[in-house]
């Protein structure tokens, strides 16, 4: 069930975020070949001390999921540095500058880092994109400790002076993975038309399929830190 967060608890978040978001949204320096594998149906993303396993995109049908090597089938970027990495991946045929829907992972060597901080840095980055009035952060689920309910976001506009968006809004969910020695986002973004936030009718992704693909970021996930 989804759990709608208001809009005076995330006004408080978002003031609270502004520093933290700046490094949240640094982007690393090197580009290469993704240290990315197939292991029992999943990915595995051996990066910056870190095995982060992830569901394979569920934009890919069960002919394509059987094929062996799913990187041909993909637009894969990655990026990274010493402290992070970056993983997106996108429909082959779509990129960073033109996509419809796009899977991604980051992890951060920032021990000791709340998971809430970085919540409410996220929430705080993804809503300078868009319109205030168009905009609204729920949850799947409530908090459980450290274990934070699968987060949404709702863009029901991009800003008007964001150059090649126009016309357009997009839909994200997100979790975050912890260990010991570092912090994690996993998420899933979709992008169409403007629409109306308050509708889900109207989202570029249906609920159903929104739903299942929270429950496999939140059970088929995991994160490890090396010994």
């Amino acid at each position: 069930m989804l759990r709608m967060i208001g809009r005076n608890a995330l006004t408080a978040c978002l003031a609270g975020a502004a520093l933290l978001s700046m490094g949240l949204s640094t982007q690393a320096q090197t580009v290469r070949e993704a240290p990315l594998t197939q292991e029992n149906g999943k990915f595995v993303l051996d990066a910056v001390g870190h095995t982060f396993t992830l569901p394979l995109p569920d934009w890919l049908t069960p002919a394509e999921r059987l094929s062996g090597d799913l990187k041909p089938l993909l637009k894969i970027d990655y990026f990274d540095d010493d402290a992070q990495a970056l993983l997106e991946i996108y429909p082959k045929g779509q990129d960073k500058d033109r996509w419809s829907t796009m899977f991604g992972a980051r992890i951060t060597l920032q021990p000791g880092r709340p998971l809430t901080d970085l919540r409410e840095a996220t929430i705080f980055g993804y809503s300078q994109t868009c319109k205030k009035e168009l905009t609204g952060v729920f949850q799947f689920s409530k908090d459980d400790g450290d274990n934070l309910g699968t987060l949404g976001f709702v863009c029901g506009a991009y800003l008007d002076n964001l150059k090649g968006y126009a016309g357009q809004g997009e839909v994200m969910i997100m979790e975050f993975p912890q260990t010991a020695k570092g912090v994690a986002i996993l998420y899933q973004e979709w992008r169409g038309k403007v629409f109306d936030p308050s509708d889900p009718t109207t989202w570029p992704v249906g609920a159903e399929a929104l739903q299942a693909r929270a429950a496999q970021l939140k059970t088929e996930a995991a994160l490890i830190a090396a010994d």
